[in-house]
């Protein structure tokens, strides 16, 4: 083939040729640049994701403080309880007592019931699905617990009362002592410890 005079077929497509070099040149330039400034993140070094606060429950808590007052706590255990759907309704609504309750526990057959708590009625229900306010109700333990607890009942002076009913994910609880009797002497020291006590406390709020 001929050359033509002027023709260069270098330059004709060297233009073209180098021209598509030092583009693909700087597009190589412009994305390492680009990845090098980017972070990789590392899944175990991010920061721990900040956990919910656990909601706080509003379920009541019914406590017996008479319990407290006439007798000396030796023992507790958590029962369950038997219960209608209108008196954990009360419940809910407070409409309870347990001063006045106590609880027997059987050898043979293991049993174990609550005696004497007030669980008032559910006027929303009506007077025909109403339950009774003082009604004995069953309570729920292990048979080896409630041998124990019959037991320990048969000692001179020992008891067993209802010292506190609450819920736990939405079933009933009660926490039943073994108590014993405290006498006038006994009570008269811990009145004085109560008085000593809010004495302290109230000096204490003056400090500050």
């Amino acid at each position: 083939m001929r050359a033509c005079a002027g023709c260069n077929p270098i330059g004709r497509f060297g233009s073209t040729i180098l021209g598509l070099t030092s583009d693909s040149s700087e597009i190589l330039r412009t994305l390492a640049t680009g990845i090098a400034g980017m972070s990789v993140s590392d899944p175990l070094s991010r920061p721990a994701m900040a956990s919910k606060p656990k909601r706080k429950s509003n379920e009541p808590i019914v406590e017996n403080r008479r319990a407290r007052r006439d007798y000396f706590i030796d023992d507790t255990l958590e029962c369950g309880i038997r219960l209608t759907g209108t008196e954990i309704k009360s419940i809910r609504d407070g409409q309870i007592s347990l001063a006045e309750g106590y609880v027997r526990a059987t050898e043979t057959p293991p049993k174990l019931t609550l005696h004497g708590a007030h669980i008032a009625e559910y006027p929303p229900a009506g007077e025909h699905r109403q339950h009774e306010p003082g009604r004995v109700r069953s309570l729920l333990a292990h048979k080896r617990e409630i041998r124990k607890l019959a037991a320990k009942t048969r000692a001179k002076g020992s008891t067993l009362v209802p010292l506190k009913l609450y819920f736990v994910r939405g079933r009933a609880k009660l926490l039943i002592g073994v108590a014993r009797g405290k006498r006038s002497r006994d009570k008269r020291q811990d009145v004085a410890e109560r008085e000593s006590k809010r004495d302290m406390q109230r000096a204490m709020s003056r400090k500050r």
